[in-house]
């Protein structure tokens, strides 16, 4: 364990870095007592992979969410009618959703040659079945956060129309497509903050409204990202620091407007449900695979995480359809385990990785944010059976790997969850803790995949050739 004082990166500081991070106060303990109090942040704070596994007297004793928080399965319920009711609006405004009659849903497909890629690439025996979840794949903006990102600015212009008697009842939502209602939207804004995928989901669907949107993006972000938006009319605002600096900024303009939705990625109620929904449809496809879920066929799903909305969303709509038959855990990039840190020290949202000295850059740029959701964290902390954390090398060489044995074209952060099933095969403690040794035969494995179908070629050409290098 690297305890030297290097501000992360190994055993020794940048020239002319102040060996001074052990002396820090995070949380009101100086950075050396965190490392005896919670040894595996030395790990981290050399940017290796590690693998952590709630305890148990965390999930025991998690701390609540929330005052007034309501995020049972009558909510989910609730989002998921509500998504119903826009499917005549989805399919008029996206036309490539009218085959499935606007349904925002993607593809739950079994990867047997990646399987057998993974297992001959490692060296290991990996029984069995891995699955993917193709969120890539989901129309408007393909990636997760076509989910809850889309789902928050249609209840934001449902509450709108019903304002403005857009809406009687036993309507039919495509009617908010007409000029009325545009020009009624036109008056009213969208701010959110994002490292990219989630500002395109609502950006796209906001100004399909004719909502005036702005996305206030992070350093990260990549470049196409922000020519699509403005493609779409949606203004760009860039930032140069990170993540939680862009959702401040976001946050603070729509303060200063009474007709400006802020959709707050770190706290947003609404966003969790969106991804929740999943949960339900994922139960559904399962079901149509003919694949079991219960005692003796544990099923279990690998999410990579930024903020936390996304995976805690469905990781929560998954236990509360499953129970402990599923079991649900996050994957972060080595530089930017926010979500790992926060849990893992009990700060949540009062922590940063770069407290720690880690620096937030990842090639995974959907999931560079440094601070967690205190929100999602004290939600999922019960929830959640662990986090594991992943190299950008080791992302990109997925990302070849999948391309060349399945066909399938993601960007890196997608391939986060990859790795998860050679993580809990090697967890021997973990299995025996949870009396899983004798049933991983007949285990699910399903990998997330969270975006890159809207990822220009010669981006993703750029991406598979890293990979290529690192194999």
């Amino acid at each position: 364990m690297n305890n030297t004082g290097c501000c992360g990166g190994g055993i020794s500081c940048p020239p002319g870095e102040k060996k001074n991070i052990l002396e820090k106060n995070v949380g009101g303990l100086k950075v050396s007592e965190w490392l005896t109090r919670c040894p595996l942040l030395g790990e981290i704070m050399a940017y290796r992979e590690v693998s952590w596994f709630t305890p148990q007297d965390m999930q025991d004793q998690a701390a609540a969410p929330p005052q007034g928080t309501s995020l049972g399965t009558r909510d989910i319920e609730e989002a998921a009618d509500r998504l119903d009711r826009f499917r005549p609006f989805i399919a008029h405004a996206f036309p490539e959703t009218a085959v499935d009659r606007g349904l925002i849903e993607s593809p739950l497909r079994p990867i047997p040659l990646m399987q057998a890629a993974l297992a001959d690439h490692y060296g290991v025996r990996l029984p069995g079945k891995l699955l993917l979840k193709c969120d890539n794949l989901l129309p408007i903006s393909g990636s997760i956060k076509a989910r809850g990102g889309i789902y928050e600015v249609l209840k934001h212009a449902e509450r709108v129309a019903q304002a403005n008697n857009l809406l009687p009842p036993d309507s039919d939502y495509s009617a908010l497509l007409g000029d009325s209602a545009r020009k009624i939207f036109a008056d009213h804004a969208i701010a959110v903050g994002s490292t990219g995928n989630l500002g395109l989901s609502i950006g796209i669907i906001g100004a399909r409204f004719g909502f005036k949107v702005t996305v206030h993006m992070s350093a990260e972000a990549r470049k196409w990202k922000k020519d699509l938006l403005r493609h779409h009319g949606v203004a760009v605002i860039e930032h140069r620091g990170d993540y939680n600096q862009a959702v401040a900024e976001g946050r603070r303009q729509a303060e200063g407007d009474p007709r400006c939705h802020f959709i707050d990625d770190e706290n947003s109620a609404d966003l969790f449900l969106g991804y929740a929904v999943a949960a339900g449809r994922v139960r559904q496809q399962l079901a149509e695979l003919a694949i079991p879920v219960d005692a003796d066929h544990p099923l279990f799903v690998y999410l990579p995480c930024g903020v936390g909305g996304g995976p805690g969303g469905i990781a929560s709509g998954l236990k509360l359809l499953f129970g402990k038959n599923v079991h649900c855990f996050f994957a972060e990039p080595t530089h930017s385990p926010c979500m790992l840190i926060g849990l893992y020290t009990g700060l949540h949202d009062g922590v940063s990785v770069r407290d720690f000295g880690l620096d937030g850059k990842t090639a995974a740029d959907g999931l560079a944010v440094s601070r967690p959701s205190g929100f999602v964290g004290k939600i999922i902390a019960p929830v959640i059976d662990g986090i594991f954390t992943v190299g950008d090398a080791a992302m990109l060489r997925l990302l070849a790997l999948l391309a060349d044995t399945e066909g399938m074209k993601m960007e890196p952060s997608a391939l986060a969850g990859m790795i998860g099933p050679l993580r809990i095969l090697a967890a021997d403690g973990y299995q025996m803790s949870r009396a899983l040794n004798s049933k991983m035969t007949g285990a699910t494995h399903l990998v997330w995949g969270t975006g890159g179908g809207m990822v220009p070629d010669e981006e993703m050409a750029a991406d598979y050739l890293k990979g290529k290098r690192e194999m």
